[in-house]
């Protein structure tokens, strides 16, 4: 094997491996990896690789398999014999088919976003599995800092059902108020919760300290009195809290006699409004649902391991029987915001356009951008449920989208900052038919005319190729000679139509509008929004939503069609 055909291979696989694509720098390192007596000529390797790269790139997916069955069959005859790792996720402890019941329990106080996903991807992703259940309980009991908003519930669940999920029992905790008070009443009675009216100040100096809150041994008719006085209005906001007893000398000050319920003055709810004035925190509604709704597997990062630890006080209290926590680590994606508190305070200042700008991670913004559910999903899986922190790349969701809209996204050419072309030299009119996708022909073909006398449009990016002297490949027309650059105008001359002409002399190749109607595209580059104006074919069939494929430019969501067509660039 020669060195271009070795340069070849491993461009073939690389690209055969990543939807497509090879990366120059990942051959490189591959071929002087595997064959170390090449390093010396790194320098003169690095433009042939480039060269090499760039033809494989152009190629489809079919026709890079073909050529490397037809160079490396050892590659398949492998990856075929071999035995591949089961994929998907591990089994469940404790879990019996028929009878395992997830649930995840978003706040309403803003969008659904990728970090959130984790936890109920893998909960429905269970509970469709073992043939179970999987409960949607909004989280909705603190209308004072976590304030829920009544578009986030809609929000919410239509970003489920988009992602593909079948829920089946929808909650909302801020309904259960009334079940929260009888189990609260209940644990009063029982001697294990009590009604403490200590300054905050003062009952952290004592849990600090492991002495017990002078309140927590009255009689049992002191406590409900006062539970009654809660409830009827006579304590105000901060003067008197339900506490669960637990172990005054656990380690962790924070499980010392954790609040269970508290007070909020005019709470205005935006489903209860005042009606109440007794709200239980997180721990103890979380842990009174779970029970009664039957969980029996609960899926939770790894922060929220202490909740675990104060939430099996209840259930000791009561004898109940825990659910099988499966904790995870927190899922990050590199160079986006996913923060809740971050994404509401940069839409108030105006840096962001609202919940659904494609920078940021929330479900919304991503389907904008033309990621796909399924996409997401398999994201989720492959990661996992280690409980190890997880930071992925762009590149990783774009690479598992980009296998899965390849097939589906249509082809056409948008040609960004149009210069204009004059060609001479071909006095007749000539129609270029292309497929609208070259793995399925039964789509039919775009209609691109070319008319002696009138200008083509090309991209200002493809600059550095148009120098007098140079040739190139109009895609899918004929190869050019370019005989003059002035004025921010291209003169050519027709030079054949051949297209092995322009690969045995290795012209680059440009793509080219005759016409076209106004486009932009929005391109998220890291906080910044980019704007990028061009051309689209003229007669591109798009519709809002199409994910398409702007060819040398990238995959991009059709988001508005109109006197001119806006699209979000997804990745390339």
């Amino acid at each position: 094997m020669n060195l271009e055909e070795l340069i070849l291979k491993y461009a073939l696989i690389n690209a055969y491996t990543h939807g497509g694509k090879a990366n120059p720098k990942a051959v490189m390192g591959k071929v002087l990896g595997e064959n170390p007596g090449l390093r010396s000529r790194a320098r003169e390797l690095i433009p042939l690789v480039g060269e090499i790269v760039e033809k494989v790139n152009a190629m489809n997916l079919r026709e890079q398999e073909a050529r490397l069955r037809e160079l490396h069959p050892e590659f398949f005859e492998s990856k075929e014999d071999r035995k591949e790792e089961k994929k998907g996720l591990p089994p469940l402890p404790k879990a019996e088919k028929g009878k395992v019941v997830t649930r995840f329990a978003p706040n309403p106080d803003g969008a659904f976003h990728l970090g959130n996903a984790r936890a109920a991807i893998l909960s429905h992703e269970y509970a469709r599995l073992y043939g179970g259940k999987f409960i949607l309980r909004f989280d909705d009991t603190d209308p004072k800092v976590k304030r829920p908003e009544p578009k986030f519930y809609d929000w919410i669940i239509e970003d489920l059902r988009w992602l593909g999920f079948k829920v089946d029992e929808v909650h909302m905790a801020s309904d259960r108020l009334e079940i929260y008070y009888k189990y609260a009443e209940e644990l009063i009675r029982d001697g294990k919760a009590y009604v403490c009216t200590c300054k905050p100040e003062e009952f952290r100096e004592l849990r600090n300290r492991g002495i017990a809150c002078p309140h927590r041994d009255e009689p049992v008719e002191v406590q409900l009195e006062r539970w009654r006085k809660m409830l009827n209005g006579e304590y105000r906001e901060g003067e008197a809290v339900v506490r669960i007893k637990t172990d005054l000398n656990h380690p962790n000050p924070a499980v010392r006699d954790w609040p269970a319920l508290r007070i909020i003055d005019n709470p205005n709810h935006p489903r209860t409004g005042n009606r109440y004035r007794v709200w239980p925190l997180y721990n103890f509604a979380s842990a009174i649902d779970d029970h009664e709704l039957g969980v029996t597997h609960i899926f939770r990062g790894q922060e929220h391991a202490e909740n675990e630890t104060r939430q099996r006080y209840i259930y000791d209290h009561f004898g109940w029987e825990y659910p099988v926590t499966v904790h995870h680590g927190r899922l990050s994606i590199e160079g986006v915001v996913l923060s809740k508190s971050k994404t509401r305070k940069g839409i108030q200042e105006g840096k962001y356009l609202g919940w659904d700008d494609p920078r940021l991670g929330t479900i919304r913004a991503l389907k904008r951008r033309g990621i796909r559910p399924e996409a997401i999903r398999e994201l989720i899986v492959k990661v996992g449920v280690k409980r190890s922190d997880t930071t992925v790349s762009w590149d990783n969701l774009a690479a598992i989208n980009r296998r899965i809209v390849e097939p589906l996204a249509n082809r056409y050419f948008f040609v960004a900052d149009p210069v204009e072309m004059h060609v001479e030299g071909y006095d007749e009119g000539f129609t270029a038919e292309i497929p609208l996708h070259p793995d399925h022909p039964e789509r039919g073909v775009r209609r691109l005319r070319f008319e002696p006398g009138k200008p083509l449009y090309v991209s200002r990016d493809d600059m550095e190729l148009f120098k007098p002297g140079s040739f190139v490949r109009l895609k899918d027309l004929f190869n050019v000679e370019i005989t003059e650059v002035e004025g921010g105008r291209i003169r050519a001359r027709f030079h054949s139509m051949d297209y092995e002409v322009a690969r045995e002399n290795r012209w680059r190749m440009v793509h080219w509008v005759p016409e076209g109607k106004p486009c932009e595209v929005i391109v998220p580059e890291g906080d910044e929004l980019l704007i990028r104006k061009g051309l689209l074919e003229k007669d591109a069939d798009v519709r809002v939503d199409d994910i398409v494929q702007f060819e040398r430019f990238g995959f991009v969501r059709i988001d508005e069609v109109g006197e001119k067509v806006v699209g979000i660039f997804a990745h390339r």
